[in-house]
């Protein structure tokens, strides 16, 4: 079954996943709402989200022209899904809804630093408006007939973004706060247990208004502490004399502060070439409007504006394959028979031609102890990661005990092999090449062949339960080798995996 839904998870960006979950359960809750179980007029639920979803449309039109910035569309539709969520659709109130939508999408262009949105758009358009027209969200979609697609739709996200670290350390401490508070009021604890976990949207909140990329910290300790924060501020019953904290505020508060300790910035990349390294694999090597600050193996986001894109959108992640310190930066690319259209505007791009990157991050890096041995799993496309790796260590001379196997079906395959093998006999890397596909095996061929298994491994590493295993390529490859090394003694914190929301 997990296998049927990684398999779903893999076809669909995040932006369009959200999405879709998002309209379902505006149409559960209109289908709620005419039967009578919600206490809302389903011609109100529907009324109150063509209204902002138009007022979203539109506002994101203009700033975008304004600003001369990409207009991804996908992003303000959730914008305004979200706030169709969350502000009362009954009576449907025009001006509450036009004022949301305007200020949460114009957040994006204006309270930005150096093209970098800082605090979460909805949070910002509710909480301007209950400022300025005391008008209140009231997270309605937080109720007890709601609960359980928000509970699917939530695990779905999360499983796609891998953002679990941050939901569970913002779940736990809102959870244990609202909860002892609503105790404090003489309740019973199943009566306090279901209005903090079932009467409130607190599992909406913490698996898609927090899940937003641009304003979440990067890496996963900065995650986790950001999630702390927001769910120790949470709950609605903390107050500093009149003033009474909602979720949006508690939201805003974590948005500033991690972003004065962790502040993050969009790039412009120049192409200057393209460059093919093996088995429908180009690298884009791009010059960046200002140095990228980065680690090797993290990776970013890019945004290509093209014309009718389809439904995988204007952006995708890829990781960083060149070394911090180089002055371009470079992405390896996998270009499949019927490449996605975002694929296929990035191979159409001339030197001169500009993406904007952001949201750089991952915790997919070298450990900080350089004598701690590591092995390195890659498949196919899956080695950008290790290309970037490997050449800082070239670049700074350090020589690490690194067996690195990468597996292809075929030479012509092989990316990157002039750097590994100037590891190999710089730094000492030792790389173990393996064919997977028996009928392109050249005569001469003096790797191994098939796939990397655990006699193989156990015969190349001896020493590998001391060992730290980092693994990237497909999700499906990453997850049947997580399984293979758990079954060879390897301790889950021994095995690191990279972050791949998808190929096509």
């Amino acid at each position: 079954m997990m296998r049927l839904i990684d398999n779903f998870l893999n076809r669909i960006t995040m932006y369009r996943l959200v999405e879709y979950i998002l309209i379902a359960y505006l149409l559960l809750a209109t289908v709620f709402s005419f039967t009578g179980t919600l206490a809302f007029s389903g011609w109100s639920v529907i009324g109150s989200t063509i209204i902002v979803v138009f007022v979203c449309w539109l506002t994101n039109i203009i700033f975008a022209g304004v600003f001369n910035a990409p207009r991804h569309n996908p992003s303000a539709i959730i914008t305004a899904l979200i706030l169709a969520l969350i502000i009362p659709p009954h009576p449907v109130d025009i001006v509450f809804l036009f004022w949301a939508g305007v200020l949460a999408i114009a957040s994006k262009y204006i309270v930005a630093w150096r093209a970098q949105h800082l605090l979460n758009p909805v949070a910002v358009g509710v909480a301007l408006t209950a400022i300025g027209l005391r008008l209140s969200a009231t997270w309605w979609v937080g109720n007890a007939a709601m609960w359980p697609i928000v509970l699917v739709g939530g695990l779905l996200i999360i499983r796609k973004t891998k953002k679990f670290d941050v939901f569970w350390s913002f779940v736990i401490p809102a959870a244990v706060v609202s909860l002892g508070l609503t105790l404090l009021r003489h309740a019973s604890f199943t009566t306090a247990l279901r209005e903090t976990l079932v009467l409130s949207p607190i599992l909406f909140f913490g698996t898609v208004m927090l899940s937003e990329p641009a304003t979440m910290p990067g890496t996963k300790r900065w995650r986790m502490a950001f999630g702390l924060l927001v769910g120790l501020l949470f709950s609605p019953q903390i107050h500093f004399g009149k003033l009474y904290l909602t979720p949006e505020l508690a939201l805003l508060i974590g948005n500033v502060i991690f972003f004065l300790l962790r502040p993050r910035r969009r790039y412009t990349l120049r192409l200057i070439k393209q460059v093919e390294v093996g088995g429908g694999v180009i690298d884009f090597i791009f010059r960046p409007d200002r140095p990228l600050n980065f680690r090797a193996g993290q990776f970013v986001e890019l945004t290509l504006a093209h014309a009718k894109p389809d439904k995988r959108g204007l952006r995708r992640y890829f990781t960083i394959a060149s070394a911090p310190g180089e002055r371009d930066v470079r992405f390896g690319v996998k270009f499949y028979r019927q490449p996605s259209t975002f694929k296929q505007a990035l191979r159409a791009l001339r030197p001169g031609s500009e993406v904007v990157a952001s949201q750089l991050g991952g915790d997919f890096t070298l450990p900080s102890q350089p004598q701690l041995p590591c092995v390195f799993i890659a498949g196919g496309i899956g080695v950008t990661p290790f290309r970037s790796m490997i050449s800082s260590l070239l670049a700074t001379n350090q020589a690490r005990d690194i067996t690195l196997f990468y597996s292809v079906p075929s030479p012509a395959e092989l990316a990157y092999d002039d750097v590994f093998e100037q590891a190999r006999a710089e730094i000492g890397l030792n790389t173990v090449y393996t064919l997977t596909d028996p009928t392109k095996v050249p005569a001469r061929w003096v790797g191994r062949q098939g796939f990397i298994d655990p006699p193989m491994i156990a015969a190349e590493v001896p020493d590998y339960q001391q060992r730290l295993f980092y693994i990237s390529g497909p999700n499906s490859m990453v997850d049947h080798f997580k399984s293979v090394l758990r079954s060879m003694g390897i301790a889950p914190q021994h095995i690191k995996t990279d972050f791949f929301p998808g190929f096509a």
